[in-house]
């Protein structure tokens, strides 16, 4: 098993998301993470509907130990302060002034060891206007033009995960890589720093290149219409997805799947402009057709004709299927007092290796009084 960052320490004061998150993706790459947490009632998440160990801190907690330290103390300080002198990197994603307040700024940490990442997340950046502002992923999506691409115009109501928190985890470990690297050639540390507001503006980067080149401002239906993306309930209740893209053998292949040939000579389907301006008219053929009869049978249609399409799956499903387990994508792991822990293995393989062995999320301060070496 691959762990390419086996020799990196990292020192994680992430709470919710975005720096637990972070820490994560590092420890998923095998990354020592140690993960300091307030006394007694650690990482927020850790409270949510689970005795200090609920499903939302489990998620993104993997990997890694935990230790109780208040900063604020003096002898709690000198541990801490231990730990930063031998770590590679220290993550934090506290409001703009937090960190100085609890004695981990930047600007101490790096007299205490000049060769740290410090890595720094937050919701609007460290300065300007809007820096103090509370920002929480409904907030970062809304804010970046991102959220109005997923909202029912008919009913817009928030839907789905914490795309926001995630992503911008992800942008921060992606920065911590980046100066790692770099530092194998300065010998020298450095502050990384992300926001919500960054991460999202950027990872949202085809709504605004298509208002910068074209001055159109993208909605809910722009990329389904552009891609061609359909769902249909089918006879047994069931959801199912396709993206016909571009290529003209989906389409001939489709118009063989539902039995109607000669569907592609009709003005609305004869060519993809002409989908893509009557979408609606196109959903409207189709749908009463793959109501006719159950998934089961659409599924095995479409997949001898290879049009591009699957189930619209709940999480008791998707890691069933035999593709997911023929890649072992579920994982287990046993925790000492809680049991078992199951979980969604890295996505990142390295020369051909699955990283299929996890560790479960720590209870609050398990690991204290442990050597860190």
């Amino acid at each position: 098993m691959a762990k390419m960052l086996a020799n990196v320490k990292v020192v994680e004061m992430g709470t919710f998301i975005t720096g637990p998150a972070a820490g994560m993706f590092l420890a998923d790459m095998g990354a020592d993470v140690i993960k300091v947490e307030r006394p007694e009632s650690g990482d927020p998440f850790r409270a949510y509907k689970g005795e200090l160990y609920s499903p939302h801190f489990q998620t993104y907690n993997r990997n890694k130990r935990s230790i109780e330290l208040d900063t604020r103390d003096n002898k709690d300080l000198s541990a801490f302060d231990a730990l930063i002198k031998e770590a590679d990197v220290f993550i934090e994603n506290f409001r703009p002034g937090v960190a100085d307040k609890l004695n981990v700024d930047y600007a101490r940490l790096k007299t205490l060891n000049p060769k740290l990442i410090y890595c720094s997340i937050s919701g609007f950046g460290s300065d300007g206007p809007d820096a103090l502002k509370p920002a929480f992923d409904t907030v970062a999506q809304a804010a970046t033009g991102f959220l109005r691409l997923l909202l029912n115009p008919a009913n817009p109501r928030v839907v789905g995960p914490a795309i926001a928190d995630a992503i911008t985890g992800f942008y921060a470990s992606q920065g911590i890589l980046a100066a790692l690297f770099k530092r194998h050639e300065t010998q020298s540390g450095c502050l990384v720093e992300v926001s919500m507001l960054e991460a999202m503006t950027h990872f949202n980067l085809d709504d605004f290149t298509h208002y910068f080149s074209s001055n159109l401002i993208m909605g809910p239906e722009s990329r389904p219409n552009v891609s061609q993306s359909y769902v249909f309930e089918c006879q047994d209740g069931r959801w199912i997805a396709l993206h016909m893209s571009s290529p003209a053998k989906f389409w001939t292949g489709l118009a063989e799947a539902v039995g109607k040939p000669d569907m592609l000579d009709e003005p609305e389907f004869n060519s993809r402009d002409a989908r893509i301006e009557n979408y609606d008219k196109v959903l409207a053929f189709l749908q009463p057709i793959f109501k006719q009869h159950p998934s089961s049978y659409w599924c095995q249609r479409l997949t001898e004709i290879e049009v591009p399409h699957s189930l619209v799956m709940n999480s008791a499903e998707a890691l069933e299927t035999p593709q997911a387990k023929h890649m072992k994508l579920k994982v287990h792991a046993e925790h000492p007092t809680k049991g078992n822990f199951t979980t969604v293995r890295p996505a990142i393989r390295f020369n051909g290796e699955i990283n299929d062995v996890v560790t479960a999320p720590p209870v609050l301060g398990e690991h204290n009084g442990q050597g860190f070496n």
